[in-house]
C-alpha cells in the first residue's frame, strides 16, 4: 500500500499497475521525509529517488518548522475546507478531495523535499501561478489559501487539459512536463490513485 500511495480503504482497479516492493530481491531506499531518530531534519532530501537542492530542503524545513510551530487545523477540518473551497470555485469537490488525501492526507504540516507546502502540496512557483489566478497574493502557509491555490490550480487545469487525467497527472508532474514527455510511470499510477479515490468522496 504504502509504494503505491495507498491506504487501506482504497480500491484497486482492474488494469491498474502497482509497484511490488522487494521484488528484486532488494528493499527500495525510503523517502526521507521526516527526522530521523535523535534529531536532524525535519524534511530530508529525496523522495521516490530524487534529490533536492540544498536550498530548495532548507526552505522545506524552515516551511515545516514554521507549520509545527504555529498549529493548523485537524484533518477533518482541511477535508471540510477542500471541498467546500472546490464548490465555492466550480471544481469537482470529489477531485479535490482526491488530491488532498493523495497528496497529504488531508495533514496541512505536510512538506515535501521539493518543499510542496500543505495540504494541497503546492510549491512556491506553483503558489505564485495561483496567486494570479485568483487575482491575490496566496500564503501557502495559511491553510485556507494553501487550499484555494490548490484547487485554484486544479479548476485552470481542468479548463486547459483535454481530459481529466491529464489534468490530474499536470497536477502532479506539470503541464508543461506531461506534454513535452508524456506521463511518467509515477504519473500513471497517481492517476489511478485519484480515480480511486475520486469514489470514496
Amino acid at each position: 500500500m504504502s509504494a503505491n500511495g495507498l491506504d487501506a480503504r482504497a480500491f484497486i482497479r482492474v488494469g491498474q499497475t502497482l509497484t511490488v516492493p522487494g521484488a528484486s530481491g532488494t528493499a527500495a531506499p525510503a523517502a526521507t521525509t521526516s527526522a530521523p531518530a535523535g534529531g536532524g531534519q525535519l524534511v530530508g532530501n529525496t523522495f521516490l529517488g530524487r534529490t533536492y537542492a540544498p536550498s530548495v530542503v532548507a526552505s522545506a524545513n524552515a516551511n515545516k518548522a514554521t507549520l509545527l510551530a504555529m498549529g493548523v487545523p485537524s484533518r477533518a477540518e482541511m477535508q471540510a475546507k477542500v471541498a467546500a473551497t472546490a464548490r465555492s470555485m466550480g471544481v469537482d469537490p470529489a477531485l479535490a478531495q482526491a488530491i488532498a488525501f493523495q497528496e497529504s492526507g488531508f495533514n496541512h504540516t505536510s512538506v515535501s523535499p521539493a518543499n510542496a507546502i500543505g495540504t494541497m502540496q503546492v510549491i512556491p512557483s506553483s503558489g505564485e501561478w495561483a496567486s494570479q489566478l485568483v487575482g491575490r497574493q496566496l500564503n501557502l502557509i495559511d491553510p485556507d489559501d494553501n487550499v484555494v491555490a490548490g484547487v485554484a490550480i486544479l479548476r485552470q487545469l481542468v479548463r486547459t487539459s483535454p481530459d481529466l487525467s491529464t489534468a490530474i497527472a499536470s497536477y502532479y508532474q506539470g503541464a508543461g512536463s506531461v506534454k513535452r514527455n508524456g506521463m511518467f510511470s509515477d504519473t500513471r499510477r497517481y492517476v489511478a490513485n485519484i480515480q480511486t479515490h475520486m469514489a470514496r468522496y
